[in-house]
């Protein structure tokens, strides 16, 4: 195999191949992690909704899985502020969904998302992982000395140059240039929600000439052509999602991997409907009817406490209509792959590419 353009990032994170596989929360699981790490590539573990305990054991399991580079993920975002009288109108949007389901009474509204504070960072601290990554901003700068401090490589998101510029300064070691085209939840967290809708090609090499620390791109990058394109946009490397929710390790519905490979990009959208905070999903029922209803949403994550359960019952009844499946713009280009082979795919894919141009 030829070699890579740049080596900026695979020499900063201990990595044969620039591609990262994204750290999709409640989805990713320490095998696919440790698969793309052993392929040569940064394996993540979406660590946001874990407990100190399960942060211990996937971490163990991912120790066991490898002895390559891995990266967990933490959301960063602030407590959000309960209002009991949006809360009850949510709840009484929701109801038919919930007598539907046969799921009884929609519950409180809680937090499902732990904060990032003193505990977690304890753990993170004497766990020591090769690479933190976070979503949402970044912690205080004393907590990234910290992590640094044992040794880990600091990754955070930006949608905006400002964004990028902000965590430079804040510390990291690279930045990741999530385009509007990303599945999952958007990493915006400067300015209100709008600004953070730039799409890849334009953020990336924006990015790239405002920072002086190796850029990730990620945002509807699913195969060897995206890779090669993020290099000629200045990118020293790629995060990808989506494509990997196709593999087997990955903790999907049937029918949501079903989807994935029909989707194309007009078939996703970004949405507050599940969780509080702008996220793209495969446009369903749910997200149909309450865009339409247009009700007032509660913070995040707080949303989330109410359409999770939906989400689940749906998944155990084998309906899409109210589920929860996060994808983005590259959904179609998309293949059943074992983690590993997928990502040497890529890696060889992108080179032949390169080659070409």
């Amino acid at each position: 195999m030829t070699g890579w353009p740049r080596t900026d990032l695979c020499d900063l994170l201990g990595i044969e191949h620039p591609i990262i596989q994204a750290p999709m929360a409640s989805a990713t699981t320490p095998a696919l992690a440790a698969a793309v790490s052993n392929a040569g590539g940064l394996g993540s573990h979406g660590c946001a909704a874990k407990t100190s305990d399960q942060v211990r054991a996937d971490v163990a399991a991912l120790r066991d899985g490898t002895n390559h580079a891995f990266n967990i993920n933490f959301f960063v975002h602030d407590a959000p502020v309960p209002n009991a009288e949006d809360e009850t109108a949510m709840q009484q949007r929701l109801a038919p969904y919930y007598a539907e389901l046969g799921l009884g009474e929609s519950p409180a509204a809680r937090s499902v998302f732990p904060i990032f504070g003193e505990e977690m960072l304890e753990v993170v601290r004497e766990l020591a992982p090769p690479v933190v990554s976070f979503h949402f901003g970044l912690p205080e700068r004393d907590t990234i000395e910290t992590l640094k401090e044992v040794g880990a490589i600091i990754l955070a998101s930006a949608t905006t140059v400002r964004e990028a510029v902000a965590l430079e300064a804040g510390g990291v070691d690279a930045i990741i240039a999530q385009g509007w085209e990303a599945g999952g939840h958007r990493g915006t967290f400067l300015g209100g929600i709008e600004s953070g809708t730039v799409g890849t090609f334009a953020l990336v090499p924006q990015v790239a000439d405002a920072v002086r620390l190796p850029v990730i791109a990620a945002g509807g990058i699913a195969d060897g052509r995206g890779i090669a394109a993020a290099f000629a946009l200045g990118a020293s490397g790629v995060q990808i999602g989506t494509a990997f929710l196709a593999c087997p390790e990955m903790q999907v519905h049937p029918l949501h991997r079903e989807l994935l490979l029909q989707t194309r990009g007009e078939a996703t959208q970004v949405t507050r409907t599940i969780s509080g905070r702008p996220a793209r999903a495969i446009t369903n029922r749910y997200i149909t009817e309450m865009n339409e209803s247009g009700g007032e949403l509660l913070d995040f994550p707080l949303q989330y406490s109410l359409s999770g359960p939906l989400n689940a019952a749906s998944r155990e009844q084998n309906s899409t209509d109210l589920m929860v499946m996060w994808a983005g713009q590259g959904a179609a280009l998309s293949e059943v792959l074992p983690a590993g082979e997928l990502l040497t795919k890529l890696a060889e894919d992108a080179q032949a590419v390169l080659a070409r141009m």
